[in-house]
């Protein structure tokens, strides 16, 4: 029983700690983003970090890793053309072209599982490097 076919991995859960972290951000705006990392011991999804309301989008950004793979949502605030507040909560499947091949294949078979966990999600990005998360690429998907 050594060999492990090509869904061995995708069977990621995901900890209830994760699923509650990310309906405090969508309900009570309790969070202005979360990190989440697939814990490979524990082949589950779980939180990293959370970001607090005040916190910006650089402080998203700069919350990556720049050499490993992640999966984060964040709730972003903006003012419509007619002026109205509105948010949206967008999915980010961040896989630098520099990680290990093995994260890369990790995250790639484990995100629709994950986001399927998450309802609500407006929007998804997958990102290769930092240009691609830039915030004006939020600004026109919003819109």
């Amino acid at each position: 029983m050594a060999f492990r076919g090509p869904n061995a991995t995708s069977g990621m859960g995901v900890a209830d700690h994760s699923k509650t972290t990310f309906l405090e951000l969508q309900r009570k705006k309790v969070h202005r983003y979360v990190i989440f990392k697939i814990d490979e011991k524990k082949k589950q999804v779980v939180v990293e970090k959370t970001g607090g309301p005040a916190e910006s989008y650089d402080d998203f950004s700069a919350s990556l890793p720049e050499n490993d793979c992640r999966y984060a949502v964040y709730d972003y605030d903006f003012v419509t053309d007619e002026n109205c507040q509105k948010s949206k909560i967008f999915f980010f499947a961040w896989s630098p072209s520099v990680s290990r091949i093995r994260a890369k294949m990790l995250y790639a078979t484990s995100k629709d599982s994950f986001r399927r966990e998450l309802e609500g999600i407006h929007y998804e990005i997958q990102a290769t490097d930092p240009t691609e998360i830039d915030l004006e690429v939020l600004k026109e998907r919003a819109n």
